[in-house]
């Protein structure tokens, strides 16, 4: 019997189980029947930001950043790169923290871009500064591997 994993959907939020060996065959949600891996780091308001951490069996990667950022605009198409080498084993998402200042304050972000490493709803590790594409795919490989 396969394993089956609990994977939320970027565009719906709806949790989708998916069999393990078929996450690298572009699946589609249920609900909205969108793609589930878009290789692009999903936007997280404060209504999903919970549910894709906690619900995924994925880890989740979460860049906190703000549009006045200069390193944060420097850094978004190396995390984009970076999301669509990372998926479908690591999901990447992006939190806006002007636009959601309570999650900024929950996880004690003081300086953007943040990246936090998410395991099963739990921070795992987190790395501050902008990065490349390559350090970026370097730095979750490193935490992946660490399972």
């Amino acid at each position: 019997m396969t394993e089956a994993l609990h994977v939320v959907c970027p565009h719906c939020a709806a949790t989708n189980r998916i069999p393990a060996e078929r996450l690298g065959e572009a699946p589609k949600c249920g609900q909205c029947h969108q793609r589930l891996f878009t290789g692009h780091p999903a936007e997280l308001g404060a209504a999903s930001f919970r549910k894709f951490i906690e619900r995924n069996d994925l880890p989740v990667v979460v860049d906190f950043w703000a549009p006045w950022c200069g390193p944060c605009q420097m850094m978004a198409p190396e995390y984009a790169a970076a999301t669509a080498e990372l998926e479908p084993k690591v999901r990447l998402a992006k939190v806006n923290t002007d636009a959601e200042p309570g999650l900024g304050g929950e996880f004690g972000i003081r300086s953007i871009p943040t990246l936090i490493y998410f395991r099963g709803g739990r921070e795992v590790a987190r790395r501050s500064g902008a990065m490349s594409r390559a350090d970026i795919a370097r730095w979750v490989s490193s935490l992946d591997s660490g399972r």
